[in-house]
Parts: structure tokens; C-alpha cells; sequence
């Protein structure tokens, strides 16, 4: 494996019971890519998330997460789960959702209040919301709360941030603000991200994968919506490689 490639993914085979998810899917990730994911509903993007982080175990084949097993390294990675749920009346505020991600990426070294307070308040910066350390959850807009989740994936300093569908729950003037958030982002992460609208992906990423059971890669600066309605026909919003689509089983993706 070259020093730059940080995950790969060989001839890996997955399902829940009968139903299959994953189908001898094979792929890499070099460091500083930005790489987008696009499927449709249980199609495996989740479910590929989980393998990257270890919390499931593929039935075949082989994934290296830096190298090791993804249990041994996922603490490298940040993760903003597609459905994060937040009692918008408990009283919690900002920096303390925050601190509860860099909790549970501390590995073996602790850590000081001190450097905490410092950690929390550079990532709030780096997500444009200076200052909201003691802001109640329950009065964030949607899109200020996304922005503190992406902070708490990265308050532990991952090489690698996995963001599951980080656009679903906010309007597109958001989801355009996120997405410049993330071009930021990757000059110095590593990104993977799963979203269904391709306009939105093939915009910025440097590859897309298509994920629908099998797996398809495609240049990111070549999969203009253009190019996908000339070479699927029509407005397409998913890509589609099957004949048929198993888009009504979910696995929760």
C-alpha cells in the first residue's frame, strides 16, 4: 500500500441476512482527497461508514484503515453521522456537545481543561462560529447546528472526516455555505461524503464513487450534471449503474 493511501477497500462482501449491501467493492483513498459518495437509499453508504469505523465487520474480503484494522485507527477519523439526535431541551450547550466527541477520541493521552477550552474554540472558529461556546443547542438554526457537529468530528484533529449526508436536514442556502465549508476543510483533511445529490458533490470532490451494491468510480472533474444526463439520459439526480434497483430495501443509509 503506498504511504499515501490512508483506506482501502479489497473485494469486500456485506449484507444484513439475505439481503447483500456491499458486492466485492474495491477501492482507495489517498490523502488530501475529497472524495463524494452517491447511491440510493440502501444502497450501502452507510453501511460502508460503518465498516470504515470498524463497527461492523465485513463478511469477505479486506479493509485497511492507515494500514491496521479500523479498530485500531479510527480514532484518526471523524465521523458526522447522517441522523445525530439532539433533545433540543436539554440543557446542553455548545462547547459541551463539542467536548463530548473529543472525549471519545482521546486515545491514551488525557488531556487538560485548559487545552480543551483552547481545542473547542479553534474548531468552532474553523467552522465559522466564533464565540458559540455557550450557546444553548436548543437555539440553533439547522445549519448552526450541522456546523458544531462537523466542529465535534474535528475537535479531536482526525486525518480523515467521513461526513454521512451533511446536507440533508438544511436548506440549499446552507448546504451551499457547507459546501464551501468543506473545500475549506480539505486543505488539510482528508474527506469522504455521501450525499444523494450529485451537483452538489461533483462540484468539488476530486472523485465520486457511485454505490448500489456495486461499486463504480468516476473523475469528479469530468461528472458535471451535464455529462451524467448525456450518459444516463434525462435529468437524473442518482446514479443508477444496476438494471434494477434495490433502493427500496434500506439499510439505513
Amino acid at each position: 500500500m503506498s504511504a499515501d493511501t490512508i483506506l482501502t477497500f479489497r473485494n469486500v462482501n456485506f449484507g444484513y441476512g439475505p439481503h447483500r449491501v456491499l458486492d466485492d467493492v474495491s477501492f482507495a483513498v489517498k490523502r488530501g482527497e475529497y472524495v463524494g459518495i452517491v447511491g440510493p437509499n440502501g444502497g450501502g453508504k452507510t453501511t460502508l461508514f460503518k465498516l470504515v469505523l470498524g463497527i461492523l465487520k465485513p463478511h469477505s474480503g479486506e479493509i485497511k484503515l492507515f494500514g491496521k484494522e479500523p479498530e485500531e485507527t479510527r480514532y484518526r477519523v471523524g465521523y458526522v453521522p447522517q441522523y445525530f439526535n439532539v433533545d433540543r431541551q436539554f440543557p446542553i450547550n455548545v462547547a459541551a456537545l463539542i467536548e463530548a466527541g473529543l472525549l471519545s477520541h482521546s486515545g491514551f493521552l488525557p488531556i487538560s481543561k485548559k487545552e480543551a477550552k483552547e481545542k473547542i474554540a479553534n474548531v468552532l472558529k474553523s467552522v465559522y462560529l466564533d464565540g458559540y461556546q455557550k450557546r444553548a443547542v436548543g437555539e440553533l438554526s439547522g445549519g448552526e447546528l450541522q456546523r458544531v457537529l462537523i466542529a465535534r468530528a474535528l475537535v479531536s484533529d482526525p486525518e480523515l472526516l467521513l461526513l454521512d449526508e451533511p446536507t440533508a436536514n438544511v436548506d440549499p442556502a446552507v448546504g451551499v455555505s457547507l459546501n464551501g465549508l468543506f473545500q475549506e476543510l480539505n486543505k488539510d483533511h482528508t474527506i469522504v461524503i455521501v450525499s444523494h445529490d450529485i451537483g452538489f458533490v461533483s462540484s468539488s470532490v476530486t472523485s465520486i464513487l457511485c454505490l448500489n451494491e456495486k461499486l463504480y468510480q468516476h473523475d469528479g472533474s469530468k461528472l458535471t450534471p451535464e455529462v451524467i444526463e448525456s450518459l444516463y439520459g434525462g435529468h437524473v439526480h442518482l446514479v443508477n449503474h444496476c438494471h434494477h434497483c434495490h433502493g427500496e430495501e434500506n439499510d439505513a443509509d
